[in-house]
C-alpha cells in the first residue's frame, strides 16, 4: 500500500520513518513533531534556508537542527530521524519527506487530503463549510491543504485525488475572454 502512495528518495525516508513509528506505536507523536517542523520551515526564513541550502556542511546542519529540535521540544524518534537526514546530507528533502509521511499517516487512517488554492486566507467558518461539503461528497474524512495564491483573484481551486474543480475568478475571466474572441 505505502509503495503506491509515496515514491522517490523522500518516499523511502518517509516510509522508513512511518514503519519505525508504527512499530513504536508513536505515529501520532511523530506526526505532531513533523507538523511543528513544517510550521517552523514555513515561518522561519533562516531555518528554511538552512534546510534547502547546500552551502552548509553536514556538521553545521546537524548542530543547527539539534538546536531547533531542542527549542521545539522535539525528541525521540522524530528528532533522531531528522538528525539522521541531516547527517546523510538530505536535509533539503525534509519538506517532501514530511509531506510523504503525512500522506502515509492519512492513508492508514482512511483520510484523504484535498489541495485547496484560494486568493486569500479562509475564515474558520468557510474552512469548516468546505471540509463538510467534501466529507459529504467523498464519504471519507477529508483534510485540507490550503495554499494562498492571490493570482487566482477570487474563488477557489480544489483538487482531491485526480479530480479538480476550478472555480477561480481568473479561470472564469479567461473563459469569458476566449468566448469573446470566438464571437468576432
Amino acid at each position: 500500500m505505502a509503495e503506491t502512495i509515496v515514491s522517490g528518495m523522500a518516499g523511502r525516508y518517509a516510509t522508513a520513518l512511518f514503519e519505525l513509528a508504527d512499530e513504536a506505536g508513536s505515529i501520532d507523536a511523530v506526526k505532531a513533531d513533523m507538523d511543528k517542523l513544517t510550521a517552523v520551515i514555513s515561518e522561519s526564513a533562516d531555518f528554511a534556508r538552512l534546510v534547502k541550502s547546500p552551502v552548509f556542511s553536514a556538521e553545521e546542519q546537524e548542530k543547527a537542527v539539534a538546536a531547533v529540535l531542542g527549542a521545539l521540544g522535539i525528541s525521540g524518534l522524530a528528532a533522531n530521524f531528522v538528525k539522521l537526514v541531516a547527517q546523510n546530507r538530505r536535509l533539503f528533502a525534509l519538506p517532501a519527506i514530511i509531506k510523504s509521511y503525512l500522506a502515509l499517516v492519512a492513508a492508514k487512517r482512511g483520510e484523504v487530503t484535498a489541495q485547496v488554492t484560494v486568493a486569500e486566507p479562509l475564515s474558520e467558518s468557510h474552512t469548516a463549510a468546505l471540509k463538510q461539503a467534501l466529507v459529504e461528497k467523498t464519504g471519507k474524512d477529508v483534510g485540507l491543504d490550503v495554499t494562498v495564491d492571490p493570482s487566482i483573484l477570487g474563488g477557489l481551486i480544489v483538487q482531491l485525488g485526480s479530480r479538480m474543480v476550478d472555480a477561480s475568478l481568473k479561470t472564469k475571466l479567461n473563459s469569458i475572454r476566449h468566448s469573446m474572441k470566438e464571437v468576432r
